[in-house]
C-alpha cells in the first residue's frame, strides 16, 4: 500500500475505514474475488465496498497484491488512471 492508498485510508470516516478494512481482509482471503477491470485499466481489480471501491493488481511473480486507489466510485477509476498515468 502506497502512502498516498493510506492517507486517503487513515482519513475516511471510521464507520467506513472499518467497512474497507473488511474489504482489504476479504481480498487478502481471495484475491481473484474483485470485478477484473477493462481497457485502460486491464491488468487491476475492483472490490467494492459500500460506495466505495478498492482498486488493485495481484502480482503472481512476488506473490503480493498491490493496493492502487481507495476511493468513492464516482471518480475513483479516473482517478486510477491519473496515477498510473503519472507513474
Amino acid at each position: 500500500m502506497t502512502d498516498d492508498v493510506a492517507s486517503v485510508l487513515q482519513k475516511l470516516h471510521p464507520v467506513i475505514k472499518s467497512h474497507v478494512r473488511s474489504g482489504l481482509r476479504a481480498i487478502i482471503e481471495d484475491p481473484y474475488s474483485g470485478k477484473a477491470l477493462k481497457d485502460e485499466l486491464q491488468g487491476l481489480r475492483s472490490y467494492r465496498v459500500k460506495r466505495f471501491r478498492i482498486i488493485y493488481r495481484i502480482d503472481t511473480l512476488k506473490p503480493s497484491i498491490d493496493i492502487i486507489a481507495i476511493g468513492p466510485r464516482r471518480i475513483i477509476y479516473e482517478e486510477t488512471f491519473r496515477i498510473l498515468s503519472k507513474k
